[in-house]
């Protein structure tokens, strides 16, 4: 077992990717990063993140940057 957690409040997952509340809240919703709801709490798997990065990532290397 990992000491990572598995689930990220959103205030957590925003200051791991450098965005604000905001910005990661816009992402949530227009469904480019997944989330899960456990009772009236939102929470991003933090595989969710990861793999947000490798799609970013490959975004920018498609463009020839």
């Amino acid at each position: 077992m990992t000491n990572q957690p598995v689930l990220l409040r959103l205030p957590e997952a925003a200051a791991i990717l450098g965005l604000s509340r905001s910005s990661l809240y816009k992402l949530v919703m227009s469904g480019r990063l997944a989330s899960v709801c456990i009772g009236r709490s939102r929470r991003i798997p933090a595989q969710a993140v990861d793999q947000y990065v490798r799609e970013l990532l490959a975004e920018q290397l498609g463009d020839g940057r």
